[in-house]
C-alpha cells in the first residue's frame, strides 16, 4: 500500500483556526465527560463509604485486569433529557479484560439516585447487551439497583423488560453473564441476577426479592424483614438464586474474576502478529484537518492518514466517483475498508460505494464508514440520470452486508447520506461521533428554507398576503431547534451513538473496536436484494 503524502500546511490560518475551533469543543466535551462521572451527592457517597461500600467505578476497576483498556460505551446517554439523571444515567458500562478475555461490564451507580433505572439508563441497557449479543462478548454485572424510576414506568416499562431477555438469548449462545449483588436488586433488577447464569451474594448486603417488606404487607398482610425475603444467607441456602455467598465486596469480585478463567469465549479469529506502523503524522493534526464548522469541506484523505498504520491506504477507484473515498488500509494491524465522504453523493460515489461493500465481503473485510455529506445530489439533471436507483444500491448494499461495520460521524449526516452511510438505523456494531458532527434530515437552513416556500405557498393560494415579519421570526425559531436537535450533544443524549469522542483518539477507539469485531470469524454475505439497473 502506497503512503499518502499530506498537504496539510500545520503552520497554515486555515489548520491553526481549525485546531481552535477544534480544542473548545474538546473542552466541552471534557465538562459534559466530568458531568458523567458524578457518582451522587456527598452525603450519599459518605453514607455508602460508613457502610464499608465500594463506588461504581472502583468495583469496575477491580473487576478488569490491571492495566486492562476500557471502552466505556454511552457515557453522556440522557445528557440532554429533561427529569432524567443526567450524562449517563446511573450504569456505567464498557467492554475490556477480565482474565485476558474480553468481557463487558456494567456497574450500577448505587450513590446515585439509590441506581434507579430512568429512561436513559433503561434504553442505555438494551443497547449494551445488543453489542455483547452481536460481537459474542461473556458480560459482568455488578448490581446495586432499586429498579425502575417510578415516575418513569410509562417510558420503560414495556421496553425495560427486553433486557431479561437479552440474558436469556446471550445464554442460549453460549454467551456467560455474572452478577455480582452488593445491595438492593428488587422488583424487576431481581431478574438481573434471577436470570444470569452465574449469581454472587454479598452476605448481609444482597437484598434480592420481587416485593420488599411494605409491599408484601400491604399485598398478604405478612409480616417479614428484608433478610427473610431475600437475604444473601436465605437465597443461598434455601431459595437457591444465588450460587455463590460473598463475605464481602472484595469477595464477591474474586469470585467473578475467577469464573472468568473457565467461561467458554470464542477465539481470537485474528491477532496481528507483524510490528505495528503508527501513522506518520501525528493524532494531535487531526484537530487542524478537521473543522469544526461542518460547512468547511476537507479531505477525507488527510484524516484516513493520521489513523491507518503507517500513513498507507490502498484507494479503489480513486479517480470515479470521488465524493466518496473508498479504501483498504490497516488499522493496529487489522485489515479494514473504509468508505469516507468528501462531500454530496452522486450517482457514481453511489454505485462506487455499493461495489466497494460487495468486494469487502468477497474477501471478508469489516467496514468503518465517515461520515460527511449533506445527503444525496438533487436536481432534475439527478433524478433523470438515477439518483434514485444508484442511491438505492448504495442502501442495499449497506443493508445486506455482513461483514462488521463500524461507524463515524466526523461531520454532516443527513437526509438519506446517513442512511447509505450506514447511520443508526442500519445497525452498525459500534457508532462513534466527533463533537462536531451534525445529524438530521437536512442543514437547518435548508429545513427554515423549505419551509418558508411552503408557508409562502399556502399564503398565495389562500391569496393573503405572507407576514414576512412574522415569516423572519418563525425561520430564526426553526433554524435555532434544528441546529440543537441535530447537534452531537442531543445525538449522543437520545442515545444515537455509542459515544462522542476526542479526535485525537480515533485511532485508538478503531483499533479496540477492530480487536473485538476480529474477536470471531469475519463471513461476508453472497446475497444482496434487487438492485435496480
Amino acid at each position: 500500500m502506497q503512503i499518502f503524502k499530506s498537504k496539510i500546511n500545520p503552520n497554515s490560518q486555515q489548520f491553526k483556526d481549525n485546531q481552535a475551533g477544534m480544542l473548545k469543543l474538546i473542552d466541552k466535551l471534557n465538562k459534559h465527560f466530568e458531568e458523567s462521572r458524578f457518582q451522587g451527592k456527598d452525603k450519599h457517597i459518605e453514607r455508602a463509604r460508613k457502610r464499608g461500600k465500594m463506588l461504581a467505578r472502583e468495583r469496575l476497576e477491580l473487576v478488569l485486569d490491571k492495566d486492562s483498556p476500557f471502552l466505556e460505551l454511552l457515557p453522556m446517554a440522557g445528557l440532554e433529557r429533561k427529569g432524567g439523571f443526567g450524562a449517563g444515567g446511573t450504569n456505567v458500562s464498557g467492554i475490556g479484560l477480565v482474565q485476558g478475555k474480553l468481557c463487558m461490564v456494567n456497574s450500577n451507580v448505587g450513590t446515585r439516585k439509590g441506581g434507579s433505572v430512568d429512561y436513559a439508563t433503561s434504553f442505555k441497557a438494551l443497547r449494551i447487551g445488543e453489542i455483547a449479543l452481536e460481537n459474542k462478548l461473556p458480560t459482568i454485572n455488578l448490581v446495586e439497583s432499586g429498579g425502575a424510576n417510578l415516575p418513569d414506568q410509562d417510558k420503560i416499562f414495556n421496553y425495560g423488560g427486553e433486557a431479561f431477555r437479552q440474558i436469556t438469548q446471550r445464554s442460549k449462545a453460549g454467551l456467560t453473564t455474572i452478577s455480582i449483588v452488593f445491595g438492593n436488586a428488587t422488583a424487576g433488577g431481581a431478574y438481573v441476577p434471577g436470570m444470569s447464569d452465574f449469581s454472587i451474594f454479598q452476605k448481609k448486603a444482597a437484598k434480592v426479592f420481587l416485593a420488599g417488606p411494605p409491599l408484601v404487607k400491604m399485598a398478604t398482610n405478612e409480616e417479614s424483614t428484608d433478610e427473610e425475603l431475600g437475604g444473601a444467607e436465605m437465597h443461598s441456602r434455601i431459595s437457591g438464586v444465588s450460587d455463590y455467598l460473598a463475605e464481602d465486596e472484595f469477595d464477591g469480585i474474586r469470585i467473578a474474576r475467577e469464573l472468568m478463567q473457565f467461561v467458554n469465549v470464542t477465539q481470537a479469529h485474528l491477532v496481528p502478529t507483524e510490528p505495528i506502523e503508527p501513522p506518520l503524522y501525528p493524532p494531535e493534526e487531526i484537530l487542524g484537518v478537521v473543522p469544526p464548522n461542518i460547512k468547511t469541506p476537507f479531505d477525507a484523505r488527510e484524516l484516513i492518514a493520521r489513523i491507518s498504520d503507517g500513513s498507507r491506504f490502498s484507494e479503489f477507484k480513486a479517480e470515479y466517483g470521488n465524493t466518496l473515498i473508498t479504501a483498504w488500509t490497516k488499522i493496529h494491524g487489522y485489515p479494514v475498508g473504509i468508505l469516507a465522504n468528501n462531500g454530496v453523493i452522486f450517482s457514481e460515489s453511489a454505485n462506487k460505494g455499493a461495489q466497494f461493500i460487495q468486494l469487502s465481503n468477497k474477501n471478508n473485510i469489516p467496514l468503518i464508514f465517515m461520515h460527511n455529506t449533506t445527503g444525496y445530489m438533487v436536481g432534475k439533471a439527478y433524478e433523470e440520470g438515477g439518483i434514485i436507483k444508484n442511491g438505492a444500491k448504495l442502501i442495499n448494499a449497506v443493508s445486506n452486508s455482513e461483514v462488521p461495520h463500524i461507524t463515524l460521524m466526523i461531520g454532516s449526516s443527513y437526509g438519506a447520506g446517513n442512511y447509505g452511510m450506514n447511520g443508526r438505523s442500519y445497525h452498525p456494531r459500534f457508532l462513534f461521533a466527533y463533537p462536531n458532527s451534525k445529524v438530521g434530515v437536512m442543514g437547518p437552513e435548508q429545513l427554515a428554507g423549505v419551509m418558508e416556500i411552503i408557508q409562502r405557498g399556502s399564503a398565495k393560494k389562500q391569496g393573503i398576503p405572507y407576514d414576512e415579519k412574522q415569516g423572519e421570526m418563525l425561520k430564526a425559531m426553526l433554524i435555532a431547534e434544528a441546529d440543537k436537535k441535530s447537534s452531537a450533544w442531543y445525538s449522543t443524549s437520545e442515545l444515537w451513538d455509542d459515544g462522542l469522542l476526542d479526535p485525537r483518539e480515533t485511532r485508538n477507539y478503531l483499533g479496540f473496536t477492530l480487536a473485538i469485531v476480529y474477536n470471531q470469524p469475519i463471513k461476508g454475505a453472497n446475497a444482496y436484494g434487487v438492485w435496480r439497473m
